[in-house]
Formats: structure tokens, C-alpha cells, sequence
């Protein structure tokens, strides 16, 4: 097999900003791998949060086998940005050598749109309400938060859209005592989900709290691994091809954290249509479906996922899958 590797850099449609900090754009990685008659591609998005660069995801997949399979990747990569793109792009091209869906592939049901939410950037009180006012016909926003000072934010962005479902997401931003104060304004204010409110190395703190709505792991949960540090902290989990590493783990994943009684989200990095594309497949009937990325770029791939009404439609075959 060969395997290429290219980045990719897409101009997102305004600054987005969460509490770790601001971006213009996104880059990204593009693998193409071709058994000669075959080509199949996947994206992922290295992300610092997890020490990952360009530089050394390119590295982990420069040093790759010459033959795998998705069995044995499992083994020789670990879960993060590298397998996922590498996964992907073998999910395609097992779809093209088939000439079947990767739905089909993986024994599941056609798949059918599930709605998004669209997240809204980090910001001023007054730039957060005019930001859910631009998009309160949405049924489902999602605010980034992680400050101290986040409730006239919240207020704000509640005020701006009164008919929208709100989720929001703290990205490790608050303390224990930050979270328990904001706990019943945001049942007051109609909040569906919180997502990972405290950081990842210090969420026991969360065993016994009381949690009136329901909290998301995120950067808590990685792969099945993850699941039994879970126990008592979290009702549900967020999964992102980009930490599982790809989608075979990601469907694993699934299956295992519904066992064991979780609601599933499921999540990305910014990135294109064609990082979405795969996690489609996951939506299928989770807690909530935050699959936005596309929506949050001002270019994409030139096949690009569909979104109206609905929500987010599988991908054509000409895109992924």
C-alpha cells in the first residue's frame, strides 16, 4: 500500500474562540492511502491539548509498516489524530473495493440526518447575544465557556435565543466550586448537557456531586480505556474520531460506554466535511450530535456534507465512505 500524507489548511468564517484560545483557521492532515487500483483518504486534526503537531502526527504515520490492516493498526499506532486518519482513509478504501457503503461494512443501518448543534464562539456578553441571535432559528446551540465570570454570558446567549435547546461546553475551565454555583442557574436557564466542566486530571472531584443536568466527558474520554475512570463522575460521552483514533475504536466504543449505561455525544475537532463524514455513522441516534466544524469554515472539500433543516446528512460516496 502507499500512503500520503498532505496538510491542509481551511479558512474558518469568523475568529473562534474557546477558553484555551483563538484560531482563524484549520489545519489539518489529510491521508490518501491507494492499493493501486484504490485510493480511499481520511482527515484528522492534531491538537495540542494532547501534545499533538503536524510534525508529529506526519511522524507517527511516516512510521508505519509497509502492509496493515485497520486489526493491526489497532496495535501499531495509539488512539489519537494518526490512527484516525489512517483508519478512515482504510474504511474508504475497503468501501471502494467493494463497492459498498461503509455503513454496510460495518453492519449497521442507513443512515439519515441527525440535527447538529452549532457551536457558538467564546466572547463578550454582548457579542455572545448577538451571536445566538444570528442563529436562534437553530434548535440546538452550543456555547463555549471556561471562565469564571461565564454566567452573564450564559444569560446572554439565553436571552438571544429563548427557543433554543443550549449545551454547553467548559473545556476544563471551571473549579468544583465554580461548577457547583452555576448548577442551578443552569437548570434555571434550560441547559441540556454540560461538557466537561472541571479539568481531566482533577475531575474525582465530580463522585457524589450532585449534578441536576447532565455532565459529558470529553477530554476524560479517549477509547475504551477510558471507561472505567468514568464510573460516578459522568452520565455521558463525547466521542471524537480524532481521540479514539478512528472509526473502528469509535465504534467500539459506543457499543461498550451504551453498555454500561452512558448516553452518547458525539463530537469533533474543527475540520472539514471529510473529517466529518465517518462520525455520521456514531450520530445515528445519540444524546447529541455536535458535528459543526463544516459550518464554521468559510472553504471546504468540494464534496461537502450536506446540512438543512434536517441536520447533517451521511456523506455522498464521492466525499467518504
Amino acid at each position: 500500500m502507499q500512503v500520503e500524507v498532505s496538510r491542509d489548511v481551511f479558512q474558518l468564517a469568523q475568529v473562534f474562540t474557546i477558553s484555551r484560545g483563538s484560531r482563524t483557521e484549520a489545519k489539518v492532515l489529510t491521508v490518501r492511502i491507494s492499493d493501486g487500483g484504490h485510493q480511499g483518504w481520511g482527515e484528522c486534526v492534531p491538537y495540542s491539548r494532547y501534545a499533538e503537531t503536524l510534525e508529529s502526527v506526519e511522524a507517527e504515520i511516516a512510521a508505519l509498516p509497509a502492509e496493515f490492516t485497520r486489526q493491526s493498526l489497532i496495535d501499531l499506532l495509539p488512539a489519537g489524530a494518526a490512527r484516525n486518519a489512517v483508519d478512515c482513509a482504510l474504511w474508504d478504501l475497503e468501501c471502494k473495493r467493494a463497492g459498498k457503503r461503509a455503513w454496510d461494512l460495518a453492519g449497521l443501518t442507513v443512515p439519515g440526518p441527525e440535527i447538529t448543534a452549532y457551536t457558538l464562539s467564546l466572547d463578550t456578553p454582548d457579542a455572545m447575544r448577538a451571536q445566538a441571535t444570528a442563529n436562534a432559528h437553530r434548535p440546538l446551540l452550543k456555547i463555549k465557556l471556561g471562565t469564571p465570570d461565564d454566567m452573564p454570558r450564559l444569560e446572554a446567549v439565553r436571552a438571544g435565543a429563548p427557543k433554543s435547546t443550549i449545551i454547553v461546553d467548559a473545556n476544563e475551565g471551571w473549579s468544583a466550586d465554580v461548577y457547583t454555583d452555576l448548577a442551578p442557574h443552569l437548570v434555571r436557564l434550560g441547559v441540556a448537557l454540560v461538557e466537561q466542566p472541571l479539568p481531566a486530571g482533577d475531575d474525582d472531584a465530580l463522585i457524589g456531586m450532585e449534578r441536576p443536568v447532565p455532565v459529558c466527558a470529553d477530554e476524560s474520554c479517549h477509547d475504551r480505556a477510558s471507561l472505567p475512570a468514568l464510573k460516578g463522575k459522568y452520565d455521558v460521552v463525547n466521542i471524537k474520531l480524532d481521540k479514539t483514533g478512528g472509526l473502528t475504536e469509535a465504534l467500539a466504543l459506543r457499543q461498550a460506554a451504551l453498555a454500561e449505561g452512558y448516553k452518547i455525544m458525539v463530537g469533533c475537532m474543527v475540520g472539514s466535511s471529510l473529517a466529518m463524514a465517518p462520525a455520521t455513522l456514531l450520530a445515528q441516534g445519540a444524546m447529541v450530535t455536535d458535528l459543526d466544524g463544516p459550518l464554521l469554515l468559510a472553504e471546504d472539500r468540494s464534496t461537502p456534507l450536506r446540512f438543512d433543516e434536517a441536520g447533517v446528512h451521511p456523506p455522498a460516496a464521492t466525499l467518504w465512505g
